[in-house]
C-alpha cells in the first residue's frame, strides 16, 4: 500500500497538468508506504506516450533519499489520454521491481491516481490511499 496526503496527491495531479500534453515523471520517497517527499523529474523524452526521468535529476534524488534515510517507494508518471493502467511500454521499462508504479490519468475530468507492482511482465494492483 502507498499512502499520500491530499496535498501530495494534488501535487502529482498539478505536475501532470503542467507537463501536459507530455507525460510527467518523478519519484516518491518515504518509509513504510508513507510518502514523505516527492521528487519531480523532467521527462527528457518530451512525449505524450513515454517518459524518461532526466538521469542527473534521478541520481540527485537517490542521493537525497540516501542522505535523508528515505526509501524509494514509487515511480510516478502521467497518462495524458489513457486510463491509469500500465501500457506495454510501461511494463517493458519497469526496471525497479520493488517500487510501486503510480500512474496519474488525465483522461477524465477528475484525474485518477492508481498504483501497480510490475514484475517479470506481470501487473498487480497496488492500493493507493489518499488521506
Amino acid at each position: 500500500m502507498l499512502e499520500l496526503t491530499q496535498d501530495q496527491a494534488a501535487a502529482l495531479v498539478a505536475h501532470a497538468r503542467e507537463a501536459f500534453p507530455n507525460e510527467c515523471c518523478g519519484l516518491l520517497a518515504g518509509w513504510q508506504g508513507r510518502v514523505k517527499r516527492i521528487f519531480r523529474g523532467t521527462n527528457v523524452d518530451r512525449s505524450p506516450y513515454t517518459y524518461l526521468m532526466d538521469p542527473k535529476e534521478q541520481l540527485a534524488a537517490f542521493k537525497d533519499m540516501e542522505a535523508a534515510g528515505l526509501d524509494l517507494l514509487a515511480i510516478y508518471h502521467s497518462h495524458t489520454h489513457t486510463a491509469a493502467y500500465p501500457s506495454k511500454t510501461d511494463v517493458a521499462k519497469a526496471y525497479y521491481p520493488d517500487a510501486i508504479y503510480v500512474i496519474i490519468s488525465l483522461m477524465d475530468q477528475q484525474p485518477a491516481i492508481k498504483g501497480y507492482r510490475i514484475m517479470d511482465g506481470r501487473i498487480a494492483d497496488e492500493k493507493v490511499v489518499v488521506r
